[in-house]
């Protein structure tokens, strides 16, 4: 393990021991790779996910091919946040897992709050 990635290992637990997610407010999860991003909301009182979605499914290849780009990551959070009004999500606790927020993590959650979620 790099440098890099264990400060990003020691941020996220140190971001993690302040929040809570739970049934009316569930936890976003954001892990970023090189070519993806996936997303999952978590309820923490129940150790249990709501739901995921990741930019490798199917249903986001079909209308965006490549997935390791802002762009992406804009359209990859409208999705996400289309998902979420679905299943009854409104407002959330954004976990960015120790990534800065800044490229793809920033546009992803600017795109959430304009999907209509609140965090």
């Amino acid at each position: 393990m790099n440098k890099k990635e264990l400060s990003r290992l020691k941020r996220h637990c140190r971001i993690r021991l302040k929040m809570q997610g739970t049934g009316e407010r569930p936890r976003l999860v954001v892990k970023r790779s090189l070519n993806n991003l996936s997303a999952m909301a978590v309820d923490d009182a129940l150790n249990k996910v709501i739901f995921s979605f990741s930019t490798a499914s199917k249903e986001f290849k079909e209308k965006f091919q490549r997935a390791g780009n802002v762009k992406s990551a804009q359209i990859f959070g409208e999705l996400f946040a289309a998902k979420a009004k679905e299943k009854g999500i409104t407002k959330i606790i954004f976990d960015r897992a120790g990534f800065l927020y800044r490229g793809r993590i920033k546009n992803f959650a600017e795109s959430l709050r304009k999907g209509g979620l609140e965090f």
